[in-house]
């Protein structure tokens, strides 16, 4: 995430995250770099039948309905690659609880889509939403970003550059990206979900220092009836914005009405989406991302109390929205480092305040969410992974949070009914709660041993332990 100098705020956008290349995909730029005819292009590797359905479309069962329930965001590395023993392996682990997994179109382990106009190469796109099928997921995609010919860039290359990659496609050619996200959409008949945009990325006004709204609503539309042409049970969502939020003591843009402990909203943020609220064609679910904590990574009043934002977030976004179901396409609890890397703390910590801030996302009526899966390419070792690098035949392996997502995803679907249960006074402020009529979801939010009693049972919990308990 990120304001609109993109280099600062809850999720720093960095190269790493955001080529979508392996080495021989950044072999091919490099040849088309040094194959360029006069006019500047390039058709090598590319097709013109772009909306060619690919591979065995999984028949999706029945009327897609707006709200798919809590997943995660493929980044550049996944399990689509690798060992074939660590990818089954990550396969049959994903194939035990079915998942939403959403994917970008370039970037995030995808490569350009459309390097010329009419010129098509979705061969990373293929293959991640082969592996989405295989492990019989639900197929998500961002429709995120744009190939360089409709942001000013030559036709035929891919400029990978973070700041390439954060442009906007130009307002001339707003049509060429709908048009990109409806071919996108006959490919991949059985992706009934799709995203527009990602966090307003390049649709900033620098002589107002504010977000261009009006040039994000204008793409949005134009997406939204392209996507509806298509099929007009395709269902439709934005606008995907970073919801930032100030420390309290800051006035400067910040909201006077949405406000809490943990920080005050930017305004111009409240004021860009309500832009989009009032003057969108249409929309089926409705995005946003942010992160628990202020854009100065401050966790207020601690890193537990700092999750209240997301219901305040959540709450709000309903009632402008008259309950549209919500979505968050990305959200974050624990502050990352300058590599945006979130090492700091112990697998235990991270597991028990992302399940606080799952809890705080339901509360604010989210049905809906994708943990950004940080995967690495290689090694034994990644915190806040959902399985380990599949670069070896050892991979694959489950993670703690890959248990924390699959298993909330189970207790909680969309159109879960919610209970209240009780919780003895002197542990109210040492536990988060969610129940249904079934299951009881306890966190231990106190770093040390706690005896607590929920639902009428007393039992003893570790330091920042998630328990699930059955009634």
């Amino acid at each position: 995430m990120g304001r609109h100098g993109w280099n600062s705020g809850a999720r720093r956008w960095r190269l790493i995250a955001l080529l979508g290349v392996g080495a021989a995909a950044l072999a091919l730029v490099v040849t088309l770099l040094n194959t360029l005819p006069g006019d500047g292009g390039s058709t090598a590797g590319t097709t013109r039948d772009g909306d060619k359905v690919h591979g065995t479309p999984v028949t999706p069962p029945g009327t897609p309905q707006p709200a798919v329930g809590w997943g995660f965001t493929h980044t550049q590395f996944s399990a689509d690659e690798g060992s074939d023993a660590a990818v089954e392996r990550a396969e049959g682990l994903l194939e035990k609880q079915s998942l939403p997994q959403n994917q970008h179109i370039m970037g995030w382990g995808a490569g350009n889509p459309e390097p010329s106009k009419g010129r098509y190469d979705f061969s990373e796109m293929d293959r991640r939403i082969d592996f989405i099928r295989k492990s019989g997921g639900t197929p998500v995609v961002t429709l995120c970003c744009s190939p360089d010919w409709m942001k000013g860039g030559k036709s035929g290359t891919t400029d990978w550059s973070q700041s390439a990659l954060e442009t906007a496609p130009d307002r001339a050619h707003y049509k060429d990206f709908a048009a990109l996200a409806a071919t996108v959409a006959k490919r991949y008949p059985d992706v009934r979900h799709f995203i527009v945009w990602n966090e307003f990325k390049g649709f900033w006004n620098d002589s107002e220092a504010r977000w261009d709204y009006e040039g994000y609503t204008e793409l949005y539309n134009l997406v939204y009836k392209a996507l509806k042409k298509v099929d007009k049970d395709i269902m439709v969502g934005g606008p995907y914005l970073v919801m930032d939020s100030f420390d309290p003591r800051q006035t400067e843009n910040a909201s006077t009405t949405l406000k809490g402990t943990w920080g005050a909203m930017d305004q111009r943020v409240l004021d860009a989406f309500d832009y989009w609220n009032k003057n969108k064609a249409g929309a089926d679910f409705v995005v946003v991302d942010g992160s628990s904590y202020t854009n100065d990574d401050d966790m207020l009043p601690n890193e537990f109390a700092a999750t209240d934002k997301l219901t305040a977030v959540g709450t709000w976004v309903r009632e402008q929205t008259h309950d549209l179901p919500l979505w968050w396409a990305e959200y974050y609890v624990e502050p990352a480092d300058g590599n945006d890397d979130r090492k700091g703390w112990s697998e235990t910590h991270r597991a028990a305040v992302q399940a606080a801030g799952m809890i705080a996302m339901v509360k604010g009526g989210a049905s809906s969410g994708f943990y950004w899966n940080p995967e690495e390419e290689k090694g034994t070792d990644c915190a806040g992974c959902l399985w380990t690098p599949t670069d070896s035949s050892g991979g694959g392996k489950e993670l703690p949070m890959y248990g924390l997502v699959s298993r909330f995803s189970k207790e909680f679907p969309p159109g879960t009914t919610y209970r209240t249960v009780s919780i003895a006074a002197d542990d109210v402020p040492n536990v988060r709660v969610l129940a249904t009529d079934k299951t009881v979801l306890v966190i231990n939010i106190l770093d040390r041993s706690i005896s607590a009693k929920v639902d009428g049972k007393r039992f003893e919990m570790g330091a920042y332990e998630v328990k699930w308990l059955t009634r």
